[in-house]
C-alpha cells in the first residue's frame, strides 16, 4: 500500500514502483541499464529510479510496455529482487533462532545515495554501509535517523577561490522514500511532550534491500515554525537547535520504536547525537517494569 501513490502505469509495468522504493539498487547495479532505458537522461542527471519513473513521458512508458525485450529485462530484475528477499543470508542461515530480534542503528546522517541526500560526509557513508551490509547479511537492522529538508551544503568556489554554499531542497515526494503506516493504515505520526508543547512527528520509510530505514521529520502543519524547521537543515541552526534535533533523533526516535513494537535488543549509537536514546530507553522501561532508574 502506497501512502504517496505512484503514477499510473501500463500494468506490465507495475514491477518498476517496487523496484525503484528498494534502494538496492544503491549498491546492486544490475538494474542500471534498466532505468537507463527508460529515460536515459533523467538517469543520467539524477541516479534516481522514483524521478525517472515519475518523470518519464508516458509515450515511452506505452512503447516499453510492448518491447519484449524490455520486459524480459523487467521480469528478470523482478525475480532476482525476489530471489535475494526470500532468500536467508548467512545471518540467518547460520544462527537461526539465536539471531537478535532487532538491531537499531541510530544516526544523524545515513549516506545511501546521492538520490537520498542525508549525508555530510564519512559518518553518514559509513551508517549507509552498515544498512547493506546488514540487508546483505540478513541481520535484523533498522535505521533511525532524520528526514532533513535540506541535505548538507553543496560547496561553491567562486573565481576569488572563496567558498559558498547552496541548500538544495529535499521534496520528500522526489525521494524513494514513502510515508510509515501504522497499525490502523494511516500515516504514522509520533506526538512528543517537551517544553511545555506538544512536538508532532513524522514518520516517512525508506526500503534498503531486506533491511528498513526510518527517518523522523519535524515538518508537521501542527507544528509552530520553530518546531517545522527543526528538521530543516543538516547541522543547521546554533546549539539550542542542535539539541532539539538530538532531543528528536534520541527520545523521538525510541519512542518510533516503541510505537512500531519493534523488540530491539542491541542499539548502535552513531557518535554522540542519539545519546538521549539511553535515557529515553531506560525511562519506559521504568513505566512499563515499575523497575528503578538504576535497574533500567
Amino acid at each position: 500500500m502506497y501512502r504517496i501513490l505512484p503514477r499510473p502505469l501500463p500494468s506490465v509495468l507495475d514491477p518498476l514502483t517496487e523496484l525503484a522504493l528498494d534502494l538496492r539498487w544503491t549498491w546492486h547495479h544490475g538494474v542500471d541499464e534498466l532505468w537507463r532505458e527508460v529515460d536515459a537522461d533523467i538517469w543520467g542527471h539524477t541516479h534516481n529510479p522514483w524521478l525517472v519513473l515519475q518523470n518519464t513521458p508516458q509515450v515511452q512508458l506505452e512503447r516499453l510496455s510492448g518491447d519484449p525485450g524490455f520486459l524480459q529485462k523487467l521480469n528478470s530484475a523482478t525475480d532476482a529482487r525476489r530471489h535475494y528477499l526470500d532468500t536467508p543470508g548467512v545471518c540467518a542461515a547460520r544462527w537461526g533462532g539465536e539471531a537478535p530480534r532487532h538491531v537499531a542503528y541510530f544516526s544523524m546522517e545515513f549516506g545511501l545515495s546521492e538520490a537520498l541526500p542525508l549525508y555530510a560526509g564519512g559518518l553518514g557513508v559509513l551508517a549507509g554501509d552498515y544498512l547493506k551490509t546488514a540487508s546483505d547479511l540478513d541481520l535484523p537492522m533498522v535505521g533511525v535517523g532524520l528526514l532533513f529538508q535540506e541535505g548538507y551544503f553543496r560547496q561553491i568556489i567562486d573565481a576569488d577561490g572563496k567558498q559558498s554554499e547552496a541548500y538544495p531542497f529535499n521534496d520528500p515526494t522526489n525521494l524513494p522514500i514513502q510515508p510509515a503506516l501504522g497499525a490502523d493504515n494511516a500515516w504514522l505520526e509520533l506526538a512528543l511532550p517537551i517544553l511545555g508543547r506538544t512536538l508532532r512527528l513524522r514518520v516517512w520509510q525508506a526500503q534498503v534491500g531486506r533491511s528498513r530505514l526510518y527517518l523522523l521529520d519535524s515538518n508537521h502543519m501542527l507544528n509552530g515554525a520553530a518546531d517545522r524547521g527543526i528538521t530543516s537543515k543538516l547541522y543547521g541552526g546554533g546549539s539550542e537547535m542542535r539539541l532539539m534535533q538530538d532531543v528528536v533523533l534520541g527520545i523521538g526516535g525510541w519512542a518510533l520504536l516503541d510505537a512500531l513494537n519493534c523488540e530491539v535488543e542491541v542499539c548502535h549509537l552513531n557518535e554522540g547525537h542519539a545519546a538521549l536514546a539511553v535515557l529515553e530507553r531506560a525511562r519506559r522501561y521504568m513505566h512499563r517494569t515499575g523497575g528503578t532508574f538504576h535497574d533500567a
